[in-house]
């Protein structure tokens, strides 16, 4: 194969997790001898990392392929793949009726991507979707940049089949790596400097590699280097177990923040969701995780119009956030997945209502943000810098330990991957805005959270 066919360019879509395959899908690449192409047009093998989780996001994909029906034009030959779950999801309908896509690869074929590619430029079409009940890449390292975040996948697909969601039939049934080698990465991480890495899976509470359960996890990642944060998502409210609050509390490096998806505020719609869960035992969870982790923050996903909310499930719903208070949230309206149990329900909210109610929802949760956030005015936070604002070169950004941007003054004493103490003297619903104190170690995160 001659140098230029070694050209790879990978964009990414989705969740942390297909950041990761991406990750991954470079690593195993790259020991194949391809290069990485930094820009589009360097590349003649372009591959989309792809997410189904709702409509909208393959939408996106199916637009984005339109696009490149121009770099196929100004470069034949160039092979065009779809990774992730909207190849193993909608792989017949991308290779028949998008003529630009040469391969399709599901989130547990990336080991055959490099034989898939070769077989593309012979001018054959490639499908490889199959799933997989033992695949972890448990071998495979990652291909990482330099930086200070890095995101694990310490297990694969799920077993909770909510009615909802396309995960199981695009990722597979849940496998963990073991906790060694796990471990192992985030020892080469610190080597390199990383100062953050977030524990990646579908479902992070249910992972065992039978001997060890997730609390175990996540005590042995935070150990290996106190300079390093550790976070996790997402978790499943029926596996939040006092193991891991409790672990979570002893362990200043592991971050004060849990995301819980509650989808619903309605015991009725979490049975139609299959949630596992009632209302009361969320509720309760909070309350504990609250009581052991002081300084907890929580973030939530929530799913507005789901088929047969009714409008009193609505307000159960709205109910809930206001009783949690939820420091951020994702909230979406519903949006049928061919293939789920949802896709055969009536959905019978109509999407001027579902659009309603979702704005309901957003209305709320900003205004509680921003009461949250106000309340954090003249307190002290360390932040983990991790570079420049977004607005402004004159001003740094970085995150508290419970995930809260804040935004503070350039200093020459300051670098990026320093942990800085600083103190809040505004803030937004999405931002907190600071003054400089000085240059700290990370270790009294959980002490300072106290006062």
């Amino acid at each position: 194969m001659s140098k230029i066919r070694n050209k790879i360019y990978i964009e990414t879509y989705g969740c942390q997790m297909n950041f990761a395959d991406t990750e991954l899908v470079m690593g195993i690449l790259k020991n194949q001898g391809y290069e990485l192409a930094k820009e589009i047009d360097d590349a003649n093998v372009i591959l989309l990392n792809t997410c189904s989780i709702r409509d909208n996001a393959e939408q996106k994909i199916y637009s984005r392929l339109e696009h490149l029906r121009g770099n196929k034009r100004r470069k034949p030959g160039t092979v065009v793949g779809i990774l992730g779950c909207m190849a193993e999801r909608l792989r017949k309908n991308l290779i028949e009726e998008k003529k630009i896509v040469d391969l399709v690869v599901g989130p547990d074929e990336y080991r055959r991507l490099p034989e898939f590619i070769d077989s593309a430029f012979g001018g054959e079409k490639g499908i490889g979707v199959k799933l997989s009940r033992t695949e972890t890449y448990d071998d495979i390292i990652p291909h990482r940049e330099d930086g200070l975040n890095a995101w694990i996948s310490v297990m694969r697909g799920c077993d909770k089949f909510c009615t909802f969601c396309v995960v199981p039939f695009t990722r597979g049934r849940e496998r963990s790596r073991s906790l060694g080698t796990i471990i192992e990465e985030i020892k080469q991480l610190s080597a390199r400097g990383f100062r953050e890495v977030t524990l990646l899976g579908q479902n992070v509470n249910s992972y065992s590699d039978n001997e060890n359960d997730f609390a175990d996890l996540l005590a042995a990642s935070a150990k290996v280097d106190d300079s390093i944060r550790i976070r996790f998502t997402t978790s499943h409210p029926q596996d939040l177990s006092d193991k891991l609050l409790y672990t979570i509390a002893e362990h200043p490096n592991i971050c004060n923040y849990i995301h819980l998806p509650v989808q619903s505020g309605s015991n009725r719609i979490l049975e139609l969701m299959n949630r596992t869960y009632t209302i009361e035992h969320y509720l309760n969870l909070i309350d504990k995780a609250r009581a052991t982790i002081p300084g907890v923050s929580f973030s939530t996903d929530i799913i507005a119009g789901f088929p047969g909310e009714t409008i009193e499930d609505h307000f159960m719903t709205l109910e809930v956030i206001q009783k949690v208070r939820y420091d951020g949230a994702f909230m979406f309206k519903y949006s049928p997945r061919e293939g789920t149990k949802a896709f055969d329900m009536i959905d019978d909210v109509s999407e001027e209502v579902k659009a309603k109610r979702l704005n309901d929802i957003i209305d709320l949760q900003h205004k509680i943000s921003f009461e949250i956030n106000q309340s954090e005015i003249g307190t002290e936070k360390i932040i983990l810098v991790e570079g420049s604002s977004k607005k402004s070169d004159d001003f740094l950004a970085g995150r508290t330990d419970t995930n809260k941007i804040t935004v503070f003054p350039k200093n020459d004493e300051i670098a990026v991957g320093d942990y800085v103490k600083v103190k809040i003297n505004r803030a937004t619903s999405a931002t907190l805005f600071a003054d400089f104190l000085e240059t700290v170690i990370p270790l009294n995160e959980k002490l300072i959270a106290r006062r």
